[in-house]
This record gives structure tokens, sequence and C-alpha cells, in this order.
């Protein structure tokens, strides 16, 4: 049975960081790319950022590009969002996911994801 567990939300002041942690069971998905989204209260589910099998190719959101970091062990089937310089608007209910096939953008794209971790902002 796959199972994506995330970890490491918060309350953070702006400003502050944030490590993510997303653990994958159930089989091994080092030949896959994994992404992070994010969804705030009444909005839809976005794309933060996605990274390859191989760990070699990232994409960013522009909204996170050059304060997001993500990162991945295949050793440990774990993926990592690095976030700084946090921002109020960064608050949202963060999920893992692997992605099936389709654009790294769209969370179609994406066939198994966690349960989500709260990520709260404050100014």
């Amino acid at each position: 049975q796959v199972q994506l567990v995330e970890s490491g939300g918060g309350l953070v002041q702006s400003g502050g960081s944030l490590r993510l942690s997303c653990a994958a069971s159930g089989r091994s998905f080092s030949n896959y790319a994994m992404g992070w989204f994010r969804q705030a209260p009444g909005k839809e589910r976005e794309f933060v950022a996605a990274i390859r099998g191989n760990g070699y190719s990232t994409y960013y959101a522009d909204s996170v590009k050059g304060r997001f970091t993500i990162s991945r062990d295949n050793a440990k089937n774990t993926v990592y969002l690095q976030m700084n310089s946090l921002k109020p608007e960064d608050t949202a209910v963060y999920y893992c996911a692997v992605r099936d096939s389709g654009s790294y953008y769209s969370p179609l794209s994406y066939n198994y994801w966690g349960q989500g971790t709260q990520v709260t902002v404050s100014s």
C-alpha cells in the first residue's frame, strides 16, 4: 500500500523558514517525479515545486522561485521542501504527490497524494 506522509509544517513569522518532508512507503519512487502543491482556504490547489526522479531537474511556481528549494533523497524515499523568506500568502496546507504522467504543473498529473501539512505564516 502506497503512503505519503508529510511533516514539518507549523506556525512561523513572516521572513522565517520551514522545511517540509514527505516520506513515501509501499514502493520506491526513485524513477518518478514528485511534487509539492498547496491549497489555501477557498482557493484551488496550486503547484509549488516538482523534482524529477534523478533529482537533476526541478520546477518552481513563479511565486516561490528563489525562496523555496525542492530536493529528494531516493535512498530514504523522501522529498523535501525548504521554504525560506516565508510570506503570509504562503499560508496553506501543503501536499506532496507522485507524478504519473503529464505536466509537472498540473495536479491532474499526480496519482498519489499525502494528507497534507499546515503551514501558517504570521505577519
